[in-house]
């Protein structure tokens, strides 16, 4: 088993707590995700962040061919971190942590997701020339919306 990871960093001139409000709103999941990926969720976004809480998504990853994805929001610490894990969806395995942390003139988030693509030794070949790019770009279209919302980090 072949199991990959994805880490992110972004600072933002925004408060722990502005951060923490638009990332504990699964509404904003559609704002930045890529329009390409289709993503539109089904249930599971009437209530912000909590422990236990199950959101159901569709999306359309590759070749637009829509999928189900659901995830559960397994850890919670306001203002700190959350963790979102997938129950059923395109990944084999998805581990998705969230963190915010306050520094001078703003707040660093971070991202670390643990995943591993479907389909044995057909899914690893695929990975450097599908699954990673396709990854690679989601949080480039992430890092880009969220500067295009909350400015960009000076310092």
């Amino acid at each position: 088993m072949k199991l990959y990871t994805l880490h992110t960093k972004q600072k933002l001139p925004i408060t722990v707590d502005e951060a923490w409000k638009f990332i504990a709103d699964p509404k904003n999941l559609e704002v930045i995700t890529p329009k390409s990926m289709g993503f539109k969720t089904i249930s599971g976004d009437e209530k912000a962040m909590f422990a236990g809480q199950i959101i159901h998504y569709t999306i359309t990853p590759l070749f637009g061919i829509p999928m189900q994805w659901v995830t559960e929001i397994t850890h919670v610490h306001d203002g700190k971190f959350f963790v979102d894990e997938q129950r059923f969806g395109p990944y084999a395995f998805w581990h998705h942590k969230h963190f915010l942390t306050p520094i001078p003139g703003g707040v660093e988030m971070e991202d670390i997701v643990h995943y591993k693509v479907p389909m044995g030794l057909l899914g690893q070949l695929a990975h450097p020339f599908l699954v990673k790019p396709k990854l690679e770009e989601i949080f480039a279209f992430r890092r880009n919306k969220l500067v295009e919302l909350f400015g960009e980090f000076k310092q």
